[in-house]
C-alpha cells in the first residue's frame, strides 16, 4: 500500500522526472537514502515503469492524431499473437487497446500526415488477416494530454 509520502514522490516525478534525490527528499521531509530506498522500492514493484522524456509531436512534424477502431473476425489465441506481434512493430501507435463493446480493438497513432496515415493503414491491413471493420477518426484539436495518473496524497 501507498503512504502519503510515496504518493508525493510519484506525483513530484511525474511533473518532472529529472528532479534530484536531494530536491525529492527535501520535498518530502527525508534524507537522501530513505528516499533512494522508496523510489527504488517502486521501480522494483513496477509502480515506477520507467522514466521518460514527453516530445512535442508536432514540433517533430507528427501533427497528424488518428484514433483507429478495428472490428475481426477472428479471436484465437494465435492470432491475437500474431496481430500483437505486428502492432508492436510499428512505432506509429502510440496506444493499443482491446476493447469491449462494438469495436475489438482500438489504436491510437500519430503521423505526420494523411499520406503518412495511409501508408500505415495500408501495413496494418496487409499485415493482418481477418481485419472486417477498420474505421478511423482524426483529432481537429488537443485539448487536453497528460501522462500523469491522480495519484496526489
Amino acid at each position: 500500500m501507498l503512504d502519503k509520502t510515496d504518493r508525493t514522490l510519484l506525483a513530484l516525478l511525474q511533473k518532472d522526472c529529472t528532479l534530484s534525490l536531494q530536491a525529492l527528499a527535501d520535498a518530502v521531509n527525508l534524507t537522501t537514502t530513505p528516499c533512494w530506498k522508496r523510489l527504488k522500492k517502486l521501480e522494483d514493484d513496477g509502480i515506477i515503469r520507467a522514466r521518460v522524456a514527453l516530445l512535442d509531436g508536432e514540433k517533430l512534424g507528427l501533427s497528424l492524431t488518428a484514433f483507429m477502431l478495428i472490428k475481426t473476425q477472428q479471436h484465437s489465441s494465435d492470432w491475437f499473437q500474431q496481430f500483437v506481434a505486428v502492432v508492436q512493430q510499428m512505432p506509429e501507435v502510440m496506444a493499443f487497446y482491446r476493447m469491449a463493446g462494438e469495436y475489438d480493438y482500438l489504436l491510437r497513432i500519430q503521423v505526420a500526415d494523411m499520406k503518412s496515415y495511409d501508408a500505415f493503414y495500408k501495413r496494418l491491413v496487409n499485415g493482418v488477416p481477418g481485419l472486417i471493420d477498420v474505421t478511423s477518426s482524426f483529432a481537429m484539436e488537443e485539448i487536453k494530454y497528460t501522462t500523469a495518473l491522480p495519484v496526489a496524497p
